[in-house]
């Protein structure tokens, strides 16, 4: 991380952005309207410390989300390292789901805060997008999948996640949902049965 005159951040200064980050992203997933005075509190900061981090809740929910969106991304380059390319990509698809479900306060904040969607999209769906075209493209190589498979396509195909309710028993679905997704993309896979 850098600061605004683009200097790496002081290790305390740091840890400072990651534990108000880490208090966020608890308070925020319970609700979307915790004062922020809550989370500098929780996160042992001065209210100057967490405004300098974040001069706003729409920074702050920014990049509680950016952060949270790297996260799942990340670890798509994790599975492909030790799992073959389609159980890599169905594993991934449970991560996300894990996420969407767990995160659901976070939704709701999002959807509060003045964002624009182009912001989103910028903030998230980049890394998102950039580990679907890595797990779809390792799949296409080794014929696991068919081929042609847009990053595009694939969100279009999970959108069914976001209509399942947090709240229920959402795991069976959820499974359901994403086995009937790689049966799909694995239909005319040249290396398929």
């Amino acid at each position: 991380m850098r600061d605004e005159e683009g200097a790496p951040l002081r290790p305390d200064a740091q840890r400072n952005r990651e534990r108000i980050l880490d208090v966020a992203l608890a308070e925020l997933t319970r609700t979307a309207d915790v004062p922020l005075s809550t989370i500098a509190k929780k996160a042992g900061v001065g209210q100057g410390t967490f405004y300098r981090n974040f001069p706003n809740r729409e920074a702050l929910v920014l990049e509680v989300y950016r952060h949270e969106m790297q996260q799942v991304a990340d670890t798509a380059d994790q599975l492909l390292r030790t799992r073959a390319p389609d159980r890599a990509l169905r594993e991934w698809m449970d991560r996300l789901a894990q996420y969407a479900m767990a995160k659901a306060g976070l939704a709701d904040a999002l959807r509060k805060s003045t964002v624009t969607h182009g912001g989103l999209a910028r903030l998230g769906h980049g890394p998102v997008t950039r580990a679907i075209t890595l797990l779809l493209r390792a799949n296409e190589e080794v014929g696991t999948i068919r081929p042609g498979v847009t990053p595009d396509d694939f969100m279009l195909a999970i959108a069914g996640l976001w209509q399942i309710d947090p709240h229920g028993d959402w795991q069976p679905r959820a499974r359901r949902l994403l086995d009937l997704v790689m049966d799909g993309l694995r239909a005319g896979a040249p290396g398929g049965p």
